[in-house]
């Protein structure tokens, strides 16, 4: 995909997150890797108001946060830069405020397996990082370490963050986060419920390689 495309894309992704309400506003971020370069949304410019344009570009191998562009990229750059320096399965990497996700981060509780989708996301549960201050090296090393081996995490008192080979699939997962902290949340109202097992787990991602959404045609 070219840069000009993947430019495209993102603002699609990030208007299409906002229309949905998993963020609002200039709330969240999305990059994806281009090249040997990260893309990234800049920092408090609405969805409605994103343009291609404003994407700024930062070097993968400069771990400082030198960047090129006509608006500074997102006070969470470090992060997204970080996982992408350290998981080469990442091409894409999106950071909601969804409303579910969001309440069980402030509870700080990890999400088990309540439903066979937690297979999409590598593992038996999706796991909240310890708290740090947004923008600072030391939530960037939270959250490597809570989506260790995972394909997203909560993110204390924050929302969550998923990643995933290209942008659509990547988007398809914050969804289906979402989707899951929706389920765990109302299940913790009505007392609990039964936790798939390992054996359940394995069984389902037997299947799961090539499913859900992967990547957008056209």
């Amino acid at each position: 995909m070219s840069e000009r495309a993947l430019r495209d894309e993102i603002v699609a992704c990030t208007q299409e997150l906002d229309a949905s309400g998993l963020n609002r506003g200039s709330s969240g971020n999305i990059s994806a890797r281009c090249g040997n370069v990260l893309l990234i949304t800049p920092s408090g410019v609405p969805a409605r108001a994103l343009e291609p344009r404003m994407l700024a570009r930062m070097p993968l191998d400069d771990a400082c946060g030198a960047w090129e562009g006509p608006l500074k990229p997102s006070s969470e750059w470090r992060f997204h830069l970080d996982l992408m320096r350290a998981r080469p399965d990442f091409n894409a990497v999106v950071h909601t405020h969804s409303p579910f996700a969001t309440i069980l981060s402030i509870a700080r509780r990890p999400i088990p397996a309540v439903h066979y989708m937690m297979a999409a996301f590598g593992g038996a549960e999706i796991r909240c990082s310890d708290y740090a201050c947004y923008g600072t090296a030391e939530l960037s090393d939270a959250v490597l370490r809570a989506i260790d081996g995972m394909a997203g995490c909560l993110m204390s008192n924050h929302g969550a963050v998923v990643g995933g080979p290209n942008l659509t699939r990547t988007c398809w997962l914050a969804h289906e986060l979402e989707a899951l902290a929706h389920q765990y949340f109302h299940v913790l109202q009505i007392g609990g419920g039964h936790i798939l097992n390992d054996a359940d787990l394995a069984e389902t991602a037997k299947g799961f390689a090539g499913y859900g959404v992967q990547e957008r045609k056209g």
